[in-house]
């Protein structure tokens, strides 16, 4: 086993036995067998589309298997097999295309021609021998490819979700499998992998774009809205992960049920959609973080649905009460076939639910950049006149490993004349602090999960437009924790726009060489955080010099 596609692997930058997430080595073994396939099928998907064959099945298989091997998605080996086994059926169906209409099938490189063996000994086997990286291979080009694959799960994770609700673009297939085949070729040079790596970050905004139409046209712009922190008398159901579209279909098969439904993890935000809160059933947040699930999950007096990923190992005290959907697997896990939910519903109604009410506190989500930019003179304003002085984007992931309090930290340091903005699980180092407001707008602002990344650029384009600045010239300091590897498409986003001084931790990624890391520090000025006192004193300190 190899792998350090995450922010917490183990001592020496990689897991060799066992994942930190729980992955198994063959499991490890078979996802990475999984990529190579679709590497052989994505080389044929290339030579297809010179030949004006566009499959849709294929192009969409690939993306939601891609996805199937990110960080804590799916841990279940049989789904592999057979993933494996249809990815190498598509592979061969689409030659039989390719062939009929007189295009080349004379594929020489193996990944384009291996028969999967039927034992799943046989395929990890194949995974030994099967390498895509040959000894001699420069490294840092091998740490280009590892970034670009990272990046592009990544990319798969978002392109998934928005075709789930019929968005789809064939630009971002196209580059899917481009980057797939040329992850086998080995005649591109250095400057070819910086120039393709950073093209997966213009894919990926491409992506975020499309799944924000998706969002927001299905479900509408989402707006500010109190979410209760605390829990009501009766049945219970909690949906964690990402997916809007498993949860509007929860809500609706719950509907005159009796049970309450309650969000988790990076679900937050899906309170501020208007087509979403409109259920009288779908009532407040539980919990926190991913990480936090097992002792979460554990206490929680309903049934469970998991959504995308972020899943953990189910302990035995919760495993009869959580339910896997979707992409999303566990050996000896139930799961959820098509968008039939009436075994949690089952399950949520046996559970005894909560016993009485318990009000808590309450915290805003909902400031995309509709809600954001609708108040956008006062924010001006308020930077004109001095009331604000800085902006900070402090977002992204959250984990286990020690150093993530740095961010808790560095929010309640932030000068009281700032404004926080904020997205992904990364918040909930902070999402219930009271930061209050200046001119009534929120030092807080919860912009939403991970995906709705593209709306704080597009807040930060508009501030830049407003003021007549660049996005570097602005205010504004952005301050990103990554776990998995949706983070990595983001920051190549981010890159790809050219936006400079990002500050990222925890640690930096382990598949990063220091070669490519002087690349990173010298064109986009990107450095580790170090202390919440040392970077706020670096930030402010520069701004005043500039000033």
């Amino acid at each position: 086993m190899f792998c350090n596609q995450c922010e917490q692997v183990a001592k020496g930058g990689s897991c060799t036995t066992i994942g930190t997430c729980g992955k198994k080595s063959e499991v490890a073994a078979l996802q990475d067998l999984l990529v190579y396939a679709l590497k052989g099928l994505s080389m044929v998907a290339v030579e297809a589309r010179r030949m004006k064959i566009v499959d849709k099945a294929v192009d969409e298989f690939t993306v939601s298997a891609l996805f199937s091997t990110l960080t804590n998605v799916d841990f279940d080996p049989e789904r592999f097999i057979n993933l494996i086994k249809e990815c190498v059926k598509r592979r061969e169906d689409l030659k039989n295309k390719l062939k009929a209409a007189g295009g080349s099938t004379d594929f020489k490189e193996a990944p384009a021609t291996f028969t999967p063996d039927e034992t799943i000994d046989g395929l990890i086997k194949q995974n030994e021998e099967l390498s895509d990286y040959p000894e001699e291979i420069n490294e840092d080009i091998k740490s280009l490819k590892l970034t670009t694959l990272y990046g592009l799960k990544g990319v798969a994770a978002y392109a998934y979700h928005a075709q789930i609700l019929g968005y789809k673009d064939n630009a971002i297939y196209d580059y899917t499998h481009e980057a797939l085949r040329s992850m086998l070729s080995s005649d591109m040079s250095l400057e070819d992998w910086i120039a393709l790596t950073l093209k997966c970050g213009e894919i990926n905004l491409k992506v975020m774009e499309i799944l924000d139409a998706a969002h927001t046209e299905t479900y509408g712009h989402p707006v500010p809205t109190e979410v209760p922190l605390g829990v009501k008398k009766g049945k219970a159901l909690l949906v964690s992960g990402h997916d809007l579209y498993d949860l509007e279909q929860i809500l609706r098969q719950t509907a005159d049920k009796g049970i309450y439904v309650y969000t988790h993890g990076e679900m937050l935000p899906t309170h501020g959609y208007p087509s979403l809160k409109k259920y009288p059933h779908f009532y407040g947040h539980y919990g926190t973080a991913w990480q936090n699930q097992s002792k979460e999950f554990a206490e929680f007096p309903g049934s469970i649905v998991m959504t995308t990923n972020c899943l953990q190992k189910p302990h035995d005290s919760y495993k009869d009460n959580i339910f896997t959907c979707g992409l999303v697997g566990w050996p000896g896990i139930s799961h959820i076939q098509g968008q039939d939910y009436e075994p949690a519903i089952k399950r949520a109604l046996e559970l005894p639910g909560f016993k009485e009410d318990k009000p808590g506190k309450t915290i805003m989500t909902g400031f995309g950049r509709n809600a954001v930019m609708g108040v956008a003179d006062k924010v001006i304003e308020a930077v004109k006149s001095g009331a604000i002085k800085h902006f900070f984007l402090v977002a992204g992931c959250d984990g286990a490993k020690p150093g993530r309090n740095y961010y808790t930290e560095f929010v309640e340091k932030v000068p009281r004349d700032s404004v926080v903005l904020t997205l992904a699980c990364g918040k909930f180092r902070f999402f219930d602090k009271d930061l209050g407001s200046i001119g009534g707008i929120p030092r807080l602002l919860d912009i939403g999960q991970c995906n709705d990344a593209y709306s704080a650029i597009q807040i930060a384009v508009a501030l830049s437009k407003a003021f007549g600045v660049g996005v570097n010239d602005l205010p504004l300091s952005m301050v990103l924790s990554w776990y998995e590897q949706k983070a990595v498409a983001i920051l190549l986003s981010l890159l790809h726009l050219g936006i400079k001084d990002i500050r990222l931790g925890p640690s930096l990624p382990a598949f990063i060489t220091p070669n490519v890391l002087n690349f990173l520090v010298e064109k986009y000025n990107i450095k580790p955080i170090t202390t919440p006192d040392e970077d706020l004193s670096a930030i402010l300190n520069k701004e005043i010099v500039e000033a």
